[in-house]
Parts: structure tokens; sequence; C-alpha cells
């Protein structure tokens, strides 16, 4: 087990359990992850292999006999016949019959219809009313002579979750983890290898977990298929409903008039509409009514007295498009059907969360560490509903006062959430709750800047904040840094028209607006020489998960005509760092003419452990450059002292990258078959900055 498994055990026995064990024991047993790991979490939550593999065995076992699979229905049905009684898991939700007056349950994969039910089952578990419930019930069989009777009776019933947590404990157990490993262990907690993802994807992915934890939250989530956008909702916690776009109505959402049982924001903390998306979809008027009016004012009315809940509403969905065609041609809302592709709804979105930034889910990326059990976890976070944090960035930051109430309260939610989930006892610094801050402004400004494409009653707004120095900073989203030339068109203006409309905002990670090397697009074919890019001195930051940017736009124009160029970069060390370095000599071989000599030096520190291994790569590229005009040479720094990265030439410019050559997330592994292994415009981007300096005339060549 890592260091960090082991303090997991430490801080949190019997409340947490190795997550690939779930696959271990699921079998074709079709249940939500919530289930399984409530019964692992009964007889493996230990660190002991031993008794792991035991409680695997007696899992499994139970599912064995009790899971009811619906192939199999008719022989668990005369099994409990013969006994008289029997144990079973299944999805079971409630009617009341009223010819009859009392309750009848329906068993989801058992097959079993007009099951009788007390009453003080019903008032102990209300949800049985609204929608299915995985359950460990006891079904006993009754025959009666008269056939109005149904022989099935429920007589016991426990809904699949942990009876009592402890959240006092909870919040002590989080002062033994750093912000870093208490990520990892949320990560860890929801299935996921912290190691396969970024600060900023690792904080994408908790964004999904605020409707557990804030109430009245309301979030969406657009981006291509396979991200697992609607996973947490389905899979995570029984206090959340996954329907799908197009089979709810007001009566199951809200309220059925004709018997007054309020619906599903009534019963679940959490309500995902999946497959929200789809032009071709259609909505019925009066529900979208209601939902705008609810997600305003956490109440709704279908008759004379308003009613109030506290459900979030959770919109996730798949883009038809990329970014930079909504961009140019529409809006990022282009996907959702015409009924919700309205601005009233929209304004009520608290957060837009970038699903075109989270990676198609792949084998790597699932966890074997031990996380928290999902029931447990979801008990906390229902807990922390009633708390608000959202005062806490009061006390580091001022948030704009250009920025509307509506603005600012889904700022706060968004920030209250992000707090409830990685600092619950409190001890954030004034670093931490900017990053959070700067994620929940960009997720509201993403809601808003499209808000002004579709309405042009919205006037544009300036998000920033202002620090302890009266330092105004200003917050960017991702793609608007990315796609500046497209971000800011008006789709009302004529299409011919919008490429000279365009006005890229100012910016505060941009330098001056002569200074477009990375951000600037490429320019079109034009009978016309292009003149030579103004070479300016300047510090740019790029955001992580940006896409569009190569070595060629960052370090192309300040490496043309240089003859000697010198990389310092103590960590080239693993194959890719040394791919890394490959590009970049490609990347000076592209540009240069032909009848010169370019020379690239490297200078590095020995990795000890496979300093063999080093050495052979590094002549690698020695040996590839061979006839190509540019010579590479490389040499080792063994003081041990040298920690910065930069570029120098002998024309005079010396770049400074925090992160070196290593700016880009790793490849998916496609054996070769996808452009971000292919070309850098198309892969992820870590969080890094670049200072260009310039030298004096004499310090490029030392």
């Amino acid at each position: 087990m890592s260091d960090l498994d082991d303090r997991i055990n430490e801080h949190f026995a019997g409340f947490v359990v190795r997550k690939d064990l779930v696959k271990a024991v699921k079998g074709n047993a079709i249940v939500p992850t919530y289930v399984l790991e409530y019964l692992l979490g009964q007889y493996c939550a230990t660190d002991d292999e031993a008794s792991i593999q035991t409680g695997i065995e007696t899992v499994k076992e139970i599912l064995r006999k009790h899971y009811v699979h619906r192939s199999e229905a008719g022989l668990i049905q005369s099994t409990i016949k013969e006994k008289g009684r029997y144990k079973v898991i299944d999805q079971v939700s409630v009617s009341l019959n009223e010819k009859t007056d009392s309750y009848e349950a329906t068993f989801d994969n058992l097959g079993l219809k007009k099951v009788a039910v007390d009453s003080g089952t019903i008032k102990a578990h209300p949800k049985l009313l609204v929608t299915g419930v995985w359950c460990i019930a006891d079904v006993q069989y009754e025959f009666a002579e008269d056939a109005r009777i149904s022989p099935w009776i429920l007589e016991t019933i426990k809904p699949i979750q942990i009876a009592k947590v402890d959240y006092e404990a909870y919040r002590d157990a989080r002062s033994g983890f750093d912000t870093d490993d208490w990520i990892d262990l949320l990560m860890q907690s929801i299935g996921f290898n912290p190691d396969a993802f970024g600060r900023r994807a690792k904080l994408l992915q908790l964004m999904r977990l605020i409707p557990f934890v804030e109430r009245n939250y309301n979030i969406i989530e657009l981006g291509p298929k396979g991200t697992g956008k609607s996973h947490i909702y389905s899979e995570f916690s029984p206090h959340g409903q996954l329907i799908s776009g197009g089979e709810v109505s007001i009566p199951k959402l809200f309220v059925n008039n004709s018997n007054g049982r309020i619906g599903l924001v009534g019963y679940w903390d959490v309500v995902a509409f999946d497959e929200f998306a789809g032009r071709e979809k259609t909505a019925n008027k009066a529900l979208v009514d209601i939902m705008k009016n609810y997600m305003a004012n956490k109440s709704f009315s279908r008759g004379v007295n308003p009613m109030g809940a506290e459900a979030s509403f959770a919109f996730v969905g798949n883009t038809d498009h990329n970014v930079p065609f909504m961009l140019k041609n529409s809006d990022l809302f282009e996907a959702l059907p015409p009924q919700f592709h309205d601005s009233a709804f929209i304004d009520r979105l608290h957060a837009y969360l970038p699903g075109w930034e989270i990676d198609v889910i792949r084998g790597e990326m699932f966890t074997k560490g031990y996380g928290f059990i999902v029931d447990y976890l979801a008990e906390i976070l229902r807990h922390l509903r009633s708390e608000d944090f959202s005062h806490i960035p009061d006390q580091y930051f001022k948030v704009s006062e250009k920025i509307s109430t509506r603005d600012r309260d889904a700022i706060y939610k968004t920030m209250s959430g992000l707090l409830k989930l990685i600092f619950p006892n409190g001890g954030e610094t004034s670093e931490d709750v900017e990053e959070l801050l700067r994620l929940a402004m960009e997720s509201r400004k993403r809601v808003k800047d499209q808000l002004a494409r579709i309405d042009s009653t919205y006037p544009d707004v300036d998000f920033y904040y202002v620090g302890s120095d009266g330092e105004k900073r200003r917050v960017n989203t991702v793609e608007e840094e990315e796609y500046p030339q497209f971000y800011h068109l008006k789709p009302a203006l004529d299409p011919k028209n919008q490429g000279n409309a365009a006005v890229a905002p100012p910016s505060a990670h941009l330098p001056s607006e002569d200074d477009e090397r990375a951000t600037a697009p490429i320019a079109p074919i034009s009978p016309k020489p292009q003149p030579a890019p103004k070479l300016a001195e300047g510090h740019q930051v790029f955001a992580e998960n940006r896409k569009g940017v190569s070595y060629d736009k960052l370090f192309g124009p300040y490496i043309d005509g240089a003859s000697r160029i010198i990389v310092t970069d103590p960590y080239i060390r693993l194959f890719y760092q040394h791919r890394n370095m490959m590009e970049f000599v490609e990347m000076v071989i592209r540009r240069k003419p032909p009848e010169d000599q370019v020379k690239v030096h490297l200078v590095t520190g020995p990795d000890e452990g496979t300093i063999s291994r080093q050495r052979e790569l590094l002549e690698s590229i020695t040996t590839a450059c061979t006839g190509t005009g540019v010579e590479f040479s490389w040499a080792f720094d063994t003081s041990g002292t040298a920690h910065a990265r930069d570029i120098v030439t002998d024309t005079g410019w010396k770049m400074v990258l925090d992160r070196g050559l290593d700016i880009f997330q790793p490849p998916i592994k496609t054996e070769g078959f996808s452009l971000g292994d292919r070309l850098q415009e198309h892969r992820m981007l870590k969080n890094f900055y670049v200072t260009y300096v310039r030298l004096d005339s004499d310090a490029g060549g030392t």
C-alpha cells in the first residue's frame, strides 16, 4: 500500500474500502456501486489481505444467494413459497391502492407486484413512494383462500445505507491530511487514480459532488461522450436520483395534483437529468416554467399553496461539436433542447462544468487504492448540506461590485460547496481560497458570457476580485484564453463579418496586446508576405486543461536566427521527458533555413536510479539529428544545485519556464491513434508559465 493508503486506514478504519474490489465482486449483478460498497464495507473494511479475500467470498455468496436476477425470478419466487420467507436484494417501490386502502410494493427484478406493506414501513421510508430504492428485504408467502388478498407480504425492509455516521470524527480526521492528500482521498473515493489527473482536472471531478453537499444548487455539464458525466449521480449516493431528460413530468418531479403527493424534489438531495442535450428533444413548457421558478426561488406551486424543497439539479448531456465550432457559430449551450435554450433558464444555473476538459474514461484512470465507502461519504455530504461556508471568501478577497446579485450568489454557492468538500474542518489558506474562488467565478462566467451571446439584453460583465494588496485580479475561462478570436463573437452579427468584429478582452494573464505568441490563431494563407512577429518581453500564465499551444507557438519566433540554443532542465529523466526534448529539436529543424547550422545543448541532472537508460535516450536524440543541420549535445550538471529551467539563445533571448518543456499532460494511450499523441496543439496543458526576457547582446552565448 502507499503511504496515503496507510494513513487512510489509520484515520478512517472501518469506513474505507479498496476500490478495485467492486469489480471483483460485481460479476453480472446489475446493482449500483453504493450497494456493493455497502456490502464490502460490512466484510472488507480492512487492510488485512486475508480478511479481504474472506470478505470478498462472503459478499459474493450473499449476492449469489440473495441478489435477484430477472432470469431467475421464478426460482426465487418458488424458494420464498417453499421456505415461507426469504431474504432478497432488489429495487423496491411502493404505491397506494386507493380501492383497498393499502400500500403495495413492487420488486423490480423479482417481478412481484401488489406485495402487502404495512403503514409503519412507509412512515419509516417515505422514499419508497417516489421511486425505487435498493433494499435488503424479507419477503413472506402466506396463501389465502380469498383471491383478492395477495399471498406476498413485505415483512422487513432495510434500505442499503450506513446506519450511523460520526460527523465530528470525520472533521477531526481531516486534520491528518494535507490539502493535496485529502483531494487525492476524495478522488480515490469516487473511484479514480489521482496520479492520472492534474490539479485542475481533480477539482473539476470534485465539482460534480457539489450538488450533494449544497442545497438548491444547479449545475450543468456538457461535453463529449464517455467522460463519466452521469456516473456520479447514478452510482455514488443513495440520496441522488438519475432520470432521463425525456422521462420527467410535472407530477413526477414536483407534485401530483390528483393526490397532493410531492415528487422527486421533495425526497432526493440531487435530481440529475441524464442525456439532457439534444436539439431534437422537446419539453413541456409548463414544466420548464416550474423548473425556472424552482431553480430561482426554491419553491414551486401547482395549486393554492406554494411548496418548497431542497433538491439540487444537475444537467448532463453530450455536445455535438467542439468548442471552437460552438464559439464561432452559436454558443456553448447549443446542444440544449429549444425549450431549455432560454436565457431565463440558463441564468439560473450556478455553474457550467466544461465537460470537454475531462478526458474519456480509460482503464488506467481507475484506482486500486483505498477510499471512503461511498455511502459513508454520501451521509457526510448530506449532513454538510445544512452548513454554510459561503462567507469564507470575504475574509480574504472582495468580489467585484459590478457583478450582479445572482452572479454573486452562484459564485458563493460553488465556493461553499468546494470548501465543504476540501476543508470541512476549516484551516484553508488565502492561496487555497483564491484557487477555488477563481474556479467558482470561471464556472459562473462561462454561463454569463454565453448569455450575452444568446440574449443581447444581458451586458458583458467584468469578472474580477480584489486581494488584500488592492490588486484587481481578472478571471477568464480556459476557452476564452484558448480561442480569443471566437470567444467574444456575437451571433447576431453577420457571420461573414464576425471575424472583423471579434475583440479579445483584456486578460489578467496575457502581456501586452502586441504579444500574441501563444494565443493567436494560425495566420491564414495569403499571397501577401506576412510581417515577422514583433518580439516583446512579457509573462504568460497558461491554465490547466487548455489546448492549442505548441513549442512552435511558444518558442519559435524567439529562436529564429539563433545559431546556439542552450536548454537547461534538470529533470529530463523519464521517457516522455526525452520525447519532449526531441520534439523541441524537431521544432528547431522545421523552423531553421536548410543552409543554416544550429547547435542545441541540453544541461540536465543525472537520474542515479536509471542513469544508463537516461544516457541511452539522450544519445538517441544526438544520433537522430545527424545530417539535419542541428547538432544536439548534452551534459550532466552534477552539482545537484540546479533547479532553474530556461532556454537561452545567442540572439539575446531567455525564456524562463517553471515546468521546463514538461508542459503537457500525459497523452492518451491509444497505440498512437490519437491527435494528442501526434499534434501538440491537441494536447491538454498542465498549469505553467513562461517569461520572455531580453538579455544583453553578449549574454546569449554564455
